[in-house]
């Protein structure tokens, strides 16, 4: 039974083992998946498959590698059918090139950018849809820890301009609390939302906020929730042998 309300313009980071269902939650949101049971909504109705108003950003960056980077925004545009009209588009991808400082690399493909350019690409594309709800299935995942955090600071820089409401996966608790407004805490199978968390931190957010003891302890604590659900998820797992 997972229950739980985003309101708007709230940054949700979910924590929880891996398995425990963080993704497949994410994709009844999007819309790829229908519940078993119960009901999503998204402003009172019901989410019945993908749609315009949700963008989604995973993992593996999601670009097409025989497109620019340039034509990567302008597909999603047309395909995400934009709020925007035709004529607009080069102006918002423009915007986005800029906002995410690939303005130089408009006419290069993907496999000549490095996986932070490409997440920021992945990450333009579904903003110049202009999406009400954004939802990232670890988007950082892959990238080294210097890469991770410069596109930690530009996610920030990128909200505090364009707003959106946010929910995102992470299985890095420092992540979640740098980044979120409000952290669920999700348990091992069967799921269920074992906490909500209210991150509190103002944004703008800066890096040494790390360094914080209200940080530090906070982390603490998240870090014994998911790894309690982590060992409890073990041992069913040994037991079922």
């Amino acid at each position: 039974d997972v229950s739980f309300t985003i309101d708007e313009g709230e940054f949700v980071c979910v924590v929880g083992p891996s398995g425990c269902g963080k993704t497949t939650l994410m994709n009844m949101l999007a819309g790829f998946v229908k519940p078993t049971s119960g009901r999503v909504l998204l402003d009172g109705r019901e989410i019945e498959g993908p749609d315009q108003d949700r963008g989604v950003i995973f993992q593996e960056y999601g670009v097409f590698p025989w497109l620019t980077v340039e034509q990567n925004i302008q597909f999603g545009l047309k395909l995400s059918r934009s709020k925007s009209p035709a004529p607009e588009h080069p102006a918002i991808c423009s915007k986005y090139l800029e906002l995410m400082g690939l303005k130089d690399f408009a006419n290069a493909y993907p496999k000549t950018l490095s996986g932070g350019m490409r997440q920021r690409l992945a990450i333009a594309r579904a903003y110049a849809a202009q999406p009400d709800f954004l939802l990232m299935d670890e988007p950082f995942g892959a990238l080294d820890a210097q890469t991770r955090t410069k596109m930690q600071n530009l996610l920030l820089e990128v909200l505090a301009q364009e707003g959106k409401t946010v929910m995102m996966i992470t299985h890095s608790v420092d992540e979640a609390i740098y980044l979120a407004s409000k952290i669920l805490v999700v348990t091992a199978r069967p799921s269920r939302v074992k906490e909500i968390i209210q991150v509190p931190f103002a944004y703008p957010r800066q890096e040494n906020l790390h360094d914080d003891p209200q940080f530090v302890a906070l982390k603490s604590r998240l870090r014994e929730l998911v790894m309690a659900e982590y060992e409890a998820q073990q041992m069913l797992a040994s037991v079922s042998r």
